[in-house]
């Protein structure tokens, strides 16, 4: 075996893992109606080799999407959509949790239902930010995001209420986690930063304030999963849609520190630039939230297997997610397990299309895994 502690079992909260390959959240736009089907089944079958697939982000709600072709989970024909795929994957002896997304401000009225304003913590457009759009002719493409409006105080408890009706139909469907989708400068990552949040209420100005509410966004999604089956991604540092932020590493020690108190399953952290290498963190960062998180963390970001196993052997981390290698190669913890060449993915078909670039990669001996 190429790469021992990657195949070593892990313990996730409450739900046991046969090896530390974890299959990230991949955006792949491949639902024109935004409900899971037979090519959600066979794609995510396909790859249930993972220690655990985390899903494509979902929509918690019609407000919460930026993105055309992007799954939800508000509705009951989506919740049956991922069942199914979650019965694919556990057909074969996978797990899968569900991530759960609001996209915020990253979003246009064109997105939108009846043509309404995105939302946010503050009435800030995110400089040079594109959402996707379906445009009048039928095509699809990005687009600048519209300037959002404040969200109103008494606003947040109905998203609140969201994520946890989206919680209740993800545990509904048999998913066998919930991931927090508070990264990559989305609804609560903007909460979170200082450039993106200037409220004056108890949502905003100090680092208790601004946590405030994706931490009661976490408390619902506990409240219906238990903490040993939720986790969260977070980005620390990343500038990504005119999102900046003063206090990245305060905040995220500050975070860690209270998903540590709720017993959380794990914490998800994306390296921002998707780098990979020790430059994206200062020094001590890794080892600060080791000593401030006390469940499993997982990093992500341009990691190959022995980057991977590097950083679980020095303890910063317990496993890894890898992103665009899942692509290419729906058999990729097994190409790691004998260290085999890697396929290289087509970037053209990452977004949008058909089954091509999503479910026709080969595994090792060029054979094809689909469902009929």
């Amino acid at each position: 075996m190429a790469f021992e502690t990657l195949f070593t079992p892990i313990q996730l909260g409450s739900l046991s893992l046969p090896n530390r390959v974890i299959m990230a959240p991949l955006t792949r736009a491949r639902t024109p109606d935004s409900v899971p089907g037979k090519i959600q089944q066979a794609y995510y079958g396909q790859r249930a080799g993972a220690g655990l697939i985390i899903s494509e982000a979902t929509n918690i709600s019609p407000t919460a999407r930026g993105y055309v072709y992007t799954p939800g989970i508000w509705t009951d024909e989506q919740e049956a959509g991922w069942k199914d795929v979650v019965n694919a994957v556990h057909a074969k002896g996978g797990r899968m949790a569900l991530q759960l997304w609001h996209v915020g401000r990253v979003s246009h009225e064109m997105v939108q239902p009846n043509g309404q304003q995105p939302v946010a913590p503050s009435a800030l457009k995110g400089e040079g930010a594109q959402c996707f759009v379906e445009f009048e002719d039928g095509t699809a493409g990005q687009h600048p995001t519209s300037t959002p409006r404040a969200l109103e105080t008494d606003e947040l408890p109905g998203i609140v209420e969201d994520y946890r009706q989206a919680a209740i139909r993800a545990k509904r469907a048999g998913f066998d986690m919930a991931e927090v989708h508070a990264a990559n400068a989305y609804l609560l990552n903007q909460f979170l930063a200082t450039g993106t949040n200037k409220r004056t209420d108890q949502y905003g100005g100090s680092l208790e304030n601004r946590a405030r509410f994706p931490l009661e966004v976490v408390d619902a999604v506990i409240d219906v999963y238990g903490a040993d089956r939720v986790g969260i991604r977070m980005t620390p540092f990343i500038e990504l849609f005119g999102l900046t932020d003063d206090e990245p590493e305060a905040m995220a020690f500050y975070m860690a520190e209270q998903l540590s108190k709720r017993g959380l399953a794990y914490l998800h952290l994306n390296e921002p630039n998707w780098a990979g290498g020790d430059i994206t963190f200062p020094d001590g960062f890794r080892e600060q939230m080791r000593e401030r998180f006390s469940g499993s963390l997982i990093y992500c970001g341009n990691y190959d297997a022995a980057h991977a196993e590097a950083r679980i052997g020095d303890n910063t981390t317990d496993a890894v997610a890898f992103g665009r290698p899942y692509i290419a190669n729906p058999d990729l913890p097994e190409r790691f397990r004998i260290n085999a060449p890697l396929t290289e993915p087509n970037h053209e078909t990452f977004y949008g299309g058909d089954e091509k670039g999503y479910t026709d990669y080969p595994f090792m001996n060029n054979g094809y895994d689909r469902m009929d």
